[in-house]
């Protein structure tokens, strides 16, 4: 059985310094690349707050928005990550700025708040593959048994409140899970749809948009 450490770890996460323990999700490097497009994403979004969710330890969102004056909502369900990402957000000089809400996505979120980016790194690892990650905390990497289940409520929470001219940034884990995305937007009647997708050095980045 594998042991988990409580024992608080800080690393950096582009110029930030993410304190997390082993049952949060470690920050990957390379996720970055997220944060980095949500960025360029917000340069010319419609004037709004941010919403993350899964955010975990937060740092995906608060990179994303150290260099605005925007207002980020991370919505993590898991206690110990919300705590982690209040001290990080904190340790950025952020507090202020950023508002931490624990619970499953479709219940913290008031019917009439509307955003003007989604940002969405959920799980995404199809569970019979979960055994292969044994230092990653299940609840942080089981999506379900295509590895979509996470991802689908992450586009439904958007469609209910993105603003218009928004943009939500999804991250996947492959090729499959996207096409699986594009195929399930194609059955849908509504105006979110997908517009630019990104291959990274781990994952894939889905831009959606609502026109």
């Amino acid at each position: 059985m594998t042991t988990v450490s409580h024992a608080p770890e800080t690393v950096g996460f582009g110029p930030l310094r993410i304190t997390f323990d082993g049952r949060v999700l470690r920050p990957r490097p390379w996720t970055t690349a997220q944060s980095e497009w949500a960025a360029e994403i917000l340069a010319d979004a419609p004037v709004g707050a941010v919403l993350e969710l899964c955010a975990g330890a937060g740092q995906i969102g608060l990179l994303a928005v150290v260099g605005s004056t925007r207002r980020i909502v991370c919505v993590d369900v898991d206690p110990v990550a919300c705590d982690y990402a209040r001290h990080n957000a904190r340790a950025a000089g952020l507090a202020e700025r950023v508002e931490v809400r624990e619970g499953p996505m479709d219940e913290v979120l008031a019917d009439s708040e509307r955003f003007a980016l989604v940002i969405a790194d959920p799980p995404w690892v199809r569970r019979a593959e979960v055994d292969r990650f044994p230092e990653d905390p299940v609840l942080a990497i089981d999506g379900g048994g295509d590895g979509m289940d996470l991802a689908w409520l992450c586009v439904e929470t958007a469609r209910d409140h993105l603003m218009r001219g928004a943009s939500l940034l999804l991250q996947l884990g492959t090729v499959e899970q996207v096409d699986l995305l594009r195929d399930r937007m194609r059955e849908l009647t509504d105006d979110l749809e997908i517009v630019e997708v990104r291959w990274c050095e781990r994952g894939v980045l889905v831009r959606l948009e609502r026109p």
